[in-house]
């Protein structure tokens, strides 16, 4: 009886081994399970599933782009204007790149504007920059009145408008001083600069002169009106008006009475006694 009795308590005591056994392990699996994250899925690397492109963006310049497109299809006459303008204004000197990037036009891509540029009457090209090139080459005021004093028959304003920007303001600023004359050739209606010094010889034609003084003015002041007023000229006085008013007896032609003329004699008293030399001819 005694050592059945040992058996049953010693199978107790296993029994209670064994449950907080079991306890401690079903608390290590619920902690396990809260802390832990899963691990992400590995996708094989020879999967036949594509994933999803991203979608694509079109640029926000694409009207500059098309600009850019449209210019450099053109013709190469618009193309060389473009870089015509962008020299005169700027009259600065550009590379190929600098004008790339300034008017879009690419002149290192395209042979014929590139050739057409280098040949050009208007441009520079010192092999590497194009610069802008004037008929004459001034600057300033000061060259350009030297200028102006080299043609003693005058020089056409039309060739020295590219000059430089301010060559316009600089010929009314001469013409103000005096220094030259700007007058306008009524066949051609340009304007001609004269040079204002007398030092400059100016020679006239002999077929000029008698053409000058062949011309014969009308006899009535009428006619010679209207002639100035088809040349765009505007008289300064109006003849047939005045004869209107004549007729109306709006104006008078008085003659013009004569002054009597003072008469110096022996009876006259000198007082210009410092001017004896206009008395000369009454003392005696």
């Amino acid at each position: 009886m005694g050592s059945l009795k040992e058996s049953l308590d010693r199978f107790k005591k296993q029994q209670e081994k064994c449950q907080s056994t079991l306890k401690s392990i079903a608390a290590g699996s619920k902690t396990t399970t809260k802390t832990t994250t899963p691990a992400p899925r590995v996708v094989p690397a020879n999967t036949s599933t594509k994933l999803p492109s991203p979608p694509i963006k079109f640029s926000n310049d694409t009207e500059r782009l098309q600009h850019i497109n449209n210019i450099r299809k053109g013709p190469v006459g618009a193309q060389i204007k473009r870089v015509i303008d962008l020299l005169f204004e700027s009259r600065q000197s550009f590379t190929a790149e600098q004008i790339n990037e300034a008017c879009y036009v690419d002149v290192k891509g395209n042979r014929a504007v590139f050739e057409s540029l280098t040949k050009n009457p208007k441009v520079s090209y010192e092999g590497k920059r194009f610069a802008y090139k004037s008929k004459h080459n001034v600057r300033d005021q000061k060259e350009l009145l030297r200028l102006i004093r080299t043609f003693a028959e005058g020089i056409a304003v039309a060739d020295l408008k590219d000059a430089y920007p301010t060559v316009m303001e600089d010929l009314q600023a001469l013409k103000a001083a005096r220094q030259i004359w700007l007058l306008s050739n009524f066949d051609s209606q340009e304007d001609i600069a004269y040079p204002n010094d007398p030092r400059v010889p100016i020679k006239v034609d002999d077929e000029l002169k008698q053409l000058f003084r062949s011309i014969e003015l009308p006899r009535d002041m009428l006619d010679i009106e209207r002639d100035l007023q088809k040349n765009g000229m505007k008289p300064a006085t109006n003849t047939a008006k005045r004869r209107v008013m004549a007729q109306n007896g709006n104006i008078y032609n008085k003659p013009k009475q004569k002054k009597k003329k003072t008469e110096i004699s022996k009876r006259t008293k000198l007082t210009n006694a410092h001017l004896p030399e206009l008395f000369r001819n009454l003392n005696g």
